[in-house]
C-alpha cells in the first residue's frame, strides 16, 4: 500500500503490489484480506470499461506478462481481489502458470513463514481470523527479513467495499524472542 496511507486504494477492488518485503493474500467465504508490511510499494490500475475488471482478467493479465518474460523473470507473482462474480479470489503466478490459491504469501519476508501459514491456515476461515492470520504472518516476517519492518497494513475487500487497518508498531504481536 502506498507509504503515505491507503486511501488511493479506494477506487478499484484490485490491488496490485510489488515488493522486496512481506505480502500476503487470503480468501474468505464473500471476500479477500490483502496485507503487507510498511516498506511495501504499491500500484493500481483500473481499466477503461464501465465496471472494474474481474480478478481473474487481472490475473491472466498478470500470467501473460510472466510467460513473456518467463527466461528473465523469476517471480512468484500475486493477484488478490474482489469481484461481483466470483467473491474474494487470490490467484499466483509463475513462468506463466495461474493458479487459484486459498492464500499466497510473497516477498523477501515469506521465507520465514512457510512453516506458520501450513501450520495455522484453516478453510473457512471468518474475516476475522483471516486478518489475524495475515497480521500474525506478517508480523513473524517482520521479526525475521531486515527488509521487512514498520508497520503492517491490511485491506478487506467484500461486496460491501474497502476496509483499511494499520497496525502499528506498538499493536504488533508479540513473540517469544522479543
Amino acid at each position: 500500500l502506498p507509504p503515505n496511507g491507503p486511501t488511493a486504494l479506494r477506487l478499484p477492488r484490485q490491488v496490485a503490489l510489488l515488493s522486496r518485503t512481506t505480502i500476503m493474500a487470503v480468501e474468505f467465504d464473500g471476500g479477500v484480506v490483502v496485507g503487507s508490511d510498511s516498506r511495501v510499494s504499491a500500484g493500481c490500475h483500473l481499466a477503461e470499461l464501465e465496471e472494474p475488471p474481474l480478478v481473474l482478467a487481472a490475473a491472466n493479465v498478470v500470467r501473460n506478462i510472466s510467460y513473456k518474460y518467463r527466461e528473465d523473470l523469476s517471480a512468484h507473482l500475486m493477484v488478490a481481489g474482489w469481484d461481483q462474480r466470483e467473491g474474494g479470489q487470490v490467484y499466483g503466478t509463475m513462468g506463466g502458470m495461474l493458479i487459484r490459491q486459498p492464500f499466497a504469501i510473497g516477498g523477501s519476508g515469506s521465507t520465514y513463514i512457510y512453516g506458520y501459514v501450513d501450520a495455522a491456515y484453516k478453510p473457512g476461515m471468518s474475516p476475522e481470523e483471516c486478518r489475524r492470520f495475515t497480521t500474525n504472518a506478517i508480523a513473524l516476517a517482520m521479526n525475521r527479513d531486515g527488509s521487512s519492518g514498520g508497520v503492517i497494513y491490511l485491506v478487506t475487500i467484500t461486496a460491501a467495499g474497502v476496509d483499511h487497518r494499520v497496525i502499528l508498531g506498538n499493536e504488533l504481536p508479540k513473540f517469544y524472542d522479543e
